[in-house]
């Protein structure tokens, strides 16, 4: 059975187009000193990541993926990660490999491109910006840009609805669980790459319906998938 050619990417943000995790934990272990606890391995905090800061601030404060500070805690927690945060947005973050080639060969060959994250639009557009990414997106969706944010499907449907296409012409590439889930549900095509934040397990557990091993090779799979 072919597949509808695919028109519109979207991609996400962190562990997907750019290495945030050095500034992340950066920013995270500074709200802690200033509350007087210990910092976290980085590697620690790469678990944390994913479902936007309000999640990174409530788990990087109770050093667990489930817990739930004091109102009082978090409320001054996010104060202060918001604050050093913006202090070190820039300071190690980079892009992947092959992510500004793929997306050059994506734009190239007219399909059009979104960035959809579950960061705040605070710190999303100014990365985009400083990274230089920011020209290749006709469209930027952040974590409070809706009422809701992946794995919720609205995100790509509003994508789908901004380029004024169905959600099977649309494929949606990230690197974990949240993107794959709102892909699913949206009814567009999805797509994981290996590297990233990802604390699931292996990229195949996924359960995306392809596995690159970047963003070119994201590319020539889009070429060519409306002939297979």
């Amino acid at each position: 059975m072919t597949r509808p050619i695919i028109c519109a990417v979207a991609l996400d943000l962190d562990g997907t187009l750019l290495d945030t995790i050095t500034d992340l934990a950066g920013a995270a272990n500074a709200m802690r000193q200033q509350l007087g606890f210990d910092p976290l391995p980085l590697e620690r905090v790469k678990t944390y990541v994913g479902d936007g800061m309000v999640s990174l601030v409530k788990r990087t404060l109770a050093d667990q993926r489930d817990g739930e500070p004091t109102e009082a805690l978090f409320e001054q927690g996010v104060s202060l990660f918001k604050s050093c945060y913006d202090q070190m947005l820039h300071d190690a973050t980079k892009a992947y490999p092959d992510v500004d080639a793929g997306l050059q060969r994506m734009q190239a060959v007219g399909l059009r491109l979104a960035c959809i994250t579950n960061k705040p639009k605070r710190f999303t557009e100014p990365l985009l910006i400083s990274t230089g990414l920011a020209p290749f997106f006709e469209l930027i969706l952040s974590g409070d840009s809706l009422a809701e944010k992946k794995p919720h499907p609205l995100p790509l449907q509003y994508a789908c609805q901004f380029f004024g296409i169905q959600p099977a012409a649309m494929a949606m590439i990230g690197d974990s669980i949240n993107d794959i889930l709102a892909a699913k549900k949206a009814g567009c095509l999805s797509i994981a790459v290996p590297y990233g934040y990802r604390h699931e397990g292996p990229v195949e557990a996924l359960g995306a319906d392809y596995v690159v091993s970047g963003l070119v090779e994201a590319a020539d799979l889009l070429l060519n998938i409306g002939s297979t």
